[in-house]
């Protein structure tokens, strides 16, 4: 079984998910446990954005899902990602 990860490991997965684009990611201090993602572009115009539960950020395979869903998004918007794979 795989480790749960910590919220700063799926950040940096998250950040780079996205990639050429930028990610930027936080947890609000309100204490619900979600994490936000939001994608923005070189000219810092938001392209996308998820907010994703604790509960999936923490579960690589959820996490690998929540991704992959934004970054086909994303494609179908017309945004070119690079090649991206969930780490293991």
């Amino acid at each position: 079984m795989t480790a749960p990860l910590r919220i700063n490991e799926a950040l940096l997965i998250a950040d780079r998910a996205f990639k050429p684009f930028q990610c930027v990611a936080w947890a609000p201090q309100d204490g619900n446990g979600e994490l936000s993602l939001t994608v923005i572009d070189r000219t810092n115009t938001r392209i996308g954005h998820k907010q994703i539960p604790s509960s999936a950020y923490t579960d690589p395979a959820q996490l690998e899902h929540v991704l992959e869903e934004a970054r086909k998004e994303l494609s179908q918007e017309g945004y070119a990602l690079q090649s991206w794979s969930m780490p293991h």
